[in-house]
């Protein structure tokens, strides 16, 4: 784990390690704060992360409920 100061005076070091397949935290203030991993790396998971993923229309047809019951409303007299 780097200080975002440390990053930033050995930024080769930080960019060689992510290479070499292992991603680098980078804190700030003491908390994490960024990774910095290989563009290749960073590549897999986005591809991962978009065939998991599934359609809004099939995200909310799995919504667990079943009938919603609704309050009965009360129709308005409307004149125009």
């Amino acid at each position: 784990m780097w200080t975002i100061q440390d990053a930033k005076n050995r930024f080769s070091a930080v960019v060689d390690a992510a290479l070499a397949g292992t991603p680098q935290e980078v804190t700030r203030r003491g908390k994490p704060a960024v990774v910095v991993l290989s563009a290749e790396e960073y590549q897999r998971l986005l591809k991962g992360a978009v065939t998991a993923r599934e359609s809004f229309a099939e995200h909310l047809l799995a919504f667990p409920a079943g009938e919603v019951s609704r309050a009965p409303a009360t129709l308005r007299d409307v004149r125009f």
